[in-house]
């Protein structure tokens, strides 16, 4: 339900798209939705989580550069920008720090006997961080050479599912002799 829920805006925005009449007011329904994902996070727990007031700011920001400059690059860039920071997050948490951003993130998610090696978080980043970086140059390149309309729906349609499916695969990879371990005992 929760996925549903933080992919809600991103649906919005692509009808609005298709039927209710082209970028921008499918830009301001994605910056109003972006609000009301934030209202009600802070109605189901009493907090904001921090990845979903980074995405509504930069939603926001090149929202409102798109509408009063009428200029569709700003939300075009919008995605890549999101997805590089995610990037130098993760790659430069192997390098900073003493545990990755990885498994500050999944490790308090994992059971306690479950065991990653450090060498797993850390490639888990990099390959994580690499994918990320590579969804932000794909939706770079499909901005800037195909039409707007083959933008929306790559990046309505195409882009969140292909960045689910990598990551996943790359977070079970990461987590395959945690796996084989529980398997094992």
């Amino acid at each position: 339900m929760q996925a549903i829920i933080e992919f809600a805006p991103w649906v919005i925005f692509g009808l609005v798209y298709k039927f209710g009449g082209g970028l921008y007011p499918a830009t301001a329904s994605l910056m109003a939705a972006m609000a009301l994902l934030l209202v009600y996070d802070w109605l189901r727990e009493r907090k904001l989580p921090q990845m979903h007031l980074i995405l509504a700011s930069l939603v926001w920001v090149f929202g409102t550069a798109t509408l009063i400059l009428r200029d569709v690059r700003f939300l075009q860039w919008k995605a890549s920008v999101f997805y590089w920071i995610c990037a130098i997050a993760l790659v430069g948490s192997v390098f900073i720090g003493k545990q990755t951003l990885l498994q500050r993130l999944l490790g308090k998610t994992l059971p306690e006997d479950f065991k990653v090696s450090e060498r797993n978080w850390r490639n888990g980043s990099l390959l994580i961080g690499a994918i990320y970086l590579a969804l932000g140059c794909a939706n770079i390149w499909v901005a800037l050479n195909r039409s707007e309309a083959d933008w929306v729906f790559f990046k309505v349609w195409v882009l969140p599912p292909v960045g689910i499916v990598l990551t996943m695969g790359a977070a079970l990879w990461m987590l395959r002799e945690g796996f084989a371990a529980e398997k094992a005992s």
